[in-house]
C-alpha cells in the first residue's frame, strides 16, 4: 500500500457558506487522478491548486444535486475547446447522470452542433449494492439517506490498497460504519452542528456514533455556517478549500 495525496478543491455546501467552494475532492494515485464529485465551482478550485482537467482520469459522482455534479459540463466543454486531451475520461455515477450532463451542456452552451462532438466521456452507471472496477480503482456504492430523486450514494473506494470512504450527502445511517470500516480516510459530510438538517448529518449526531466508526482518519466536509464557525474546536478535522493531505 502506497501513500496517496488527497486534494480538497471544495469543502463547502451548495450555497457558498463562508465563501467556500462546492464539493470536489481529488485523489492522486501515482500518475493518475480520481475526482470525487464535481460541484459547479470545481474547475476554479482545481486551477487554484495548479490542477487542470488533463490531470483527471476518472470521476465518481455521489448523487445528482448541482453542487456535486454541475461542474461536469464546464470540465467537458474545456476539454472539447482546448482539444488537447488524448485519452479517455471515465465518469461513473448514478443512473440519469449522462443525460443530465448532456442536457446541461445544451442549455449552457447552445449552438447548432452536437454537444458530444470532438470529445465525450464514458459514463458507466453505478447503483447501490454494485461495485465497479476502473483501472486500478474499485468503487463500491451503497444507498445514502438523502433526496431519493438525486439517486444518492455513499462510496467506498479502493485505490491500490488504500481505502477512502465518502459519505456523499446523507443522514446518519448504518451504511456509514460499513463503508468506513478499516478505511484509511473517511470523508464525511457534516452540514450543520446542532440543527436537524434534513437529509444531512449534523455534528452532534456524528459524535454520538463516533464509537461505530472504525477508520484511521476522519475529515469533515460539506460544511455549513454553523460548522464553519466551530472549525478548529471540534474533535474531528474539518476540510478547508485548498487543503492537501496524505493517506
Amino acid at each position: 500500500m502506497s501513500s496517496l495525496k488527497v486534494f480538497f478543491f471544495g469543502s463547502g455546501d451548495a450555497f457558498g457558506s463562508g465563501g467556500r467552494l462546492q464539493s470536489c475532492v481529488m485523489v492522486r494515485t501515482g500518475e493518475s487522478g480520481l475526482l470525487i464529485d464535481c460541484g459547479a465551482t470545481a474547475l476554479s478550485g482545481m486551477k487554484r491548486q495548479g490542477i487542470d482537467s488533463s490531470d483527471i482520469d476518472t470521476i465518481v459522482i455521489s448523487h445528482l444535486h448541482g453542487d456535486h455534479f454541475c461542474g461536469l459540463p464546464f470540465l467537458i466543454k474545456e476539454i472539447q475547446v482546448t482539444g488537447t486531451r488524448d485519452r479517455a475520461l471515465t465518469i461513473a455515477g448514478p443512473e440519469d447522470l449522462e443525460p443530465r450532463v448532456e442536457g446541461l451542456l445544451n442549455l449552457l452552451f447552445p449552438g447548432p452542433g452536437d454537444v458530444r462532438s470532438g470529445f465525450w466521456p464514458d459514463f458507466p452507471v453505478i447503483s447501490a449494492g454494485e461495485s465497479l472496477q476502473i483501472g486500478d480503482i474499485r468503487v463500491s456504492a451503497y444507498p445514502a439517506a438523502h433526496s431519493p430523486m438525486a439517486h444518492p450514494l455513499s462510496l467506498r473506494i479502493d485505490c491500490k490498497g488504500t481505502v477512502i470512504a465518502y459519505s456523499g450527502d446523507t443522514e446518519w445511517s448504518d451504511v456509514l460504519p460499513e463503508i468506513s470500516r478499516g478505511a484509511d480516510l473517511f470523508i464525511c459530510e457534516t452540514y450543520e452542528y446542532l440543527q436537524a438538517a434534513g437529509n444531512h448529518i449534523n455534528y452532534l449526531t456524528l459524535l454520538d456514533h463516533r464509537h461505530e466508526l472504525d477508520c484511521r482518519r476522519i475529515v469533515l466536509t460539506h460544511l455549513g455556517n454553523t460548522m464553519i464557525e466551530r472549525c478548529g474546536s471540534l474533535e474531528f478535522e474539518c476540510a478547508q478549500d485548498g487543503m492537501v493531505i496524505e493517506v
